[in-house]
């Protein structure tokens, strides 16, 4: 039977694969406990209750929900930083050993929520015009969506500021160190801080082709 990660083992893991600092993470769920919310990162952390001598905390980003755990107050206590301890065990190695791997190179139809470091070249279809949306880091940024497709299918390419002015309807374009996630039941593509998306000179139209059979399949 597989034995279940203790609070220490899985904090320490969201902290490496979110890039956080144990300490500063650390300290983010302890004001959470305190004030009900507080952020670490691209990470949002609220209290939800306590059972017993546990506190309930749920963990999200801009995607979605990370996590929702129990932590006891006993941990939450302990002298020092109780996460750092648990940073070289096996279930953050393999994540830092995952990180140093060459980006995923993937086909649309390989794409699910959670990858990270994906590789990617599609033709451009279609670029919605680019909104003003308040985020919850307080201010306001421009979002506009992509839909691009390959041989494989089609999905949406979020596109925020600079990044919108890259993008074209009739291009194709490579994208590297890009991370899938979900947004209301649907796959999509994010470039975040260190994704690329630049355009390239040819891609076989193939692409439209196998698209518009998709949409029009022969009766």
């Amino acid at each position: 039977m597989k034995r279940k990660k203790s609070s220490g083992e899985y904090l320490a893991f969201l902290s490496a694969k979110y890039e956080l600092d144990p300490d500063a993470f650390f300290c983010a769920m302890l004001s959470a406990g305190e004030n009900r919310k507080s952020r670490c990162g691209n990470l949002s952390i609220e209290c939800r209750g306590k059972i017993k001598h546990r506190i309930i905390f749920l963990i999200t980003d801009d995607s979605g929900v990370v996590a929702q755990l129990s932590v006891s107050e006993t941990f939450l206590t302990k002298e020092g930083n109780p996460i750092r301890p648990f940073m070289g065990t096996e279930m953050v190695r393999k994540h830092e050993a995952k990180k140093i791997k060459s980006p995923i190179s993937c086909s649309i139809e390989d794409l699910r929520a959670g990858m990270n470091h994906v590789n990617l070249k599609a033709k451009v279809l279609e670029v919605t015009p680019p909104k003003q949306v308040f985020t919850r880091y307080g201010n306001y940024a421009s979002l506009a969506k992509a839909i691009i497709a390959d041989r494989t299918g089609k999905i949406n390419l979020c596109l925020w500021n600079d990044q919108i002015d890259a993008v074209s309807a009739g291009a194709t374009v490579q994208i590297e160190n890009a991370r899938t996630s979900t947004f209301k039941g649907e796959r999509q593509l994010s470039l975040g801080k260190t994704g690329t998306v630049s355009n390239i000179e040819h891609f076989e139209d193939e692409i439209m082709s196998a698209n518009l059979q998709q949409q029009n399949p022969k009766n």
